[in-house]
């Protein structure tokens, strides 16, 4: 756990002195958590009621080349730009206090998306998550077979949350995860011919939550969605991803949003001449 000092002054990263609670305690050792009725059923409602407005009355945002809309159409992105309900809920204080002893006090939301994904029913049993894969990093990548010493807490760098705003039973597909495997330094393997993988001898764990919950995730844990069941109900979450504050935001694409003046923009002419004048093309997150 961490804490900063100097906080006013963007002072150093220091050990955090005191207790923190046990979901920052699970979520640092095993790379996810789930935590029971953060948010009240007024405030999922609110929240309910924004973000659904936002699917009926935005199209999808596409940003990778060659995609389509319908590519998109599960997602609205940067909804803090675009929902007030979506900007308090990521200020929560039962979200803060958890992420916080990982991340630091002056930790800052790197993305927000709203999630809608429809019941795939008429498909079940029907596999629509990803592959096995992190969502940042391994921040610290080793080779297979080199072991993180126990006695140093690992570090986290990015933590993901899912607000749930509906229920989420196992046949909706909730994510799952591989314990302990944000410790690995490694992308996911192959899966074997059932799909599955492990680590450590652990295979996938998916928390099953209610609406109000929300689920905690380090950016480098092993995860997926699960495969969806016969009475899949679609999922509904706002999702949120939280950075040390050396981490940047992308909330909006860095062609849009920028440092620089556009004599420099207009001087950065191969792609490597962008990148590292912070220009970077459109990716993971929100771009």
């Amino acid at each position: 756990m961490i804490s900063r000092v100097g906080l006013t002054r963007g002072g150093n990263l220091q050990i955090r002195p005191g207790s923190a609670p046990e979901a920052s305690s699970e979520l640092e050792r095993n790379g996810f958590a789930m935590v029971p009725a953060v948010f009240s059923p007024d405030e999922v409602g609110e929240l309910r009621i924004e973000l659904a407005e936002l699917f009926e009355t935005t199209r999808p945002d596409v940003r990778m080349p060659g995609s389509t809309e319908e590519d998109y159409a599960d997602f609205r992105y940067e909804a803090l730009n675009r929902s007030a309900a979506a900007q308090r809920a990521v200020a929560h204080p039962g979200v803060l206090e958890v992420i916080e002893p990982l991340l630091g006090e002056d930790c800052h939301v790197v993305s927000n998306t709203a999630w809608r994904n429809s019941p795939q029913r008429e498909k079940a049993p029907f596999d629509v998550g990803n592959p096995w894969h992190v969502d940042a990093g391994p921040h610290i990548p080793r080779p297979e077979g080199i072991e993180w010493d126990e006695r140093i807490p690992y570090p986290v760098f990015m933590v993901g949350c899912h607000i749930l705003l509906e229920d989420c039973p196992i046949e909706s597909g909730p994510t799952g995860f591989i314990p302990r495997s944000h410790m690995s330094g490694r992308l996911p393997p192959k899966p074997d011919d059932t799909g599955a993988i492990a680590y450590q001898g652990g295979g996938p764990v998916a928390p099953i939550g209610e609406r109000g919950d929300v689920v905690f995730f380090v950016s480098d844990v092993w995860h997926r969605r699960m495969p969806t069941g016969p009475d899949d109900t679609g999922r509904f979450f706002l999702q949120v991803q939280y950075g040390r504050r050396d981490i940047a935001q992308r909330l909006r694409t860095t062609d849009a949003v920028n440092h620089l003046s556009p004599d420099a923009v207009a001087r950065a002419v191969s792609d490597r001449e962008r990148t590292v004048v912070g220009l970077h093309p459109a990716g993971f997150y929100d771009g």
